[in-house]
């Protein structure tokens, strides 16, 4: 996600919560046949630029790993205190747990099946 109006709707309205050790995902319905990241990560629970930068570096190639199991969500996620102290190979691992747990998180109602020729009138 890029503009702040993004970020509004996604903190105004989230259809969804998963809360995780020092962090907490917020997530809406997009529309789009692609999923959205955001991050905010502030000084105040990550003081270090170089923590925050590795941090962000982390939880995109996280996302680009499980992406496909999300489509069609704007995700943000929010740092809180003490995620700078956890180390690469345990965020990687919290991170696909926490992608997975969203993933089965998500209606089995938006199943689509293609049946146009079969029965359409034009056939």
């Amino acid at each position: 996600m890029l503009t702040p109006r993004h970020f509004k709707a996604v903190f105004d309205s989230p259809t969804g919560k998963v809360p995780g050790k020092n962090l907490l995902l917020l997530v809406r319905n997009n529309d789009l046949d692609h999923a959205r990241l955001g991050l905010v990560i502030g000084k105040k629970s990550v003081k270090l630029s170089v923590e925050r930068n590795r941090l962000k570096r982390l939880m995109r190639e996280s996302f680009r790993h499980h992406q496909d199991n999300l489509i069609g969500w704007d995700i943000v996620v929010v740092a809180r205190k003490g995620l700078g102290d956890i180390e690469n190979p345990e965020l990687i691992q919290h991170f696909g747990k926490l992608w997975k747990r969203l993933a089965r998180s998500r209606p089995t109602s938006e199943v689509k099946t293609e049946t146009a020729g079969v029965d359409s009138p034009d056939a």
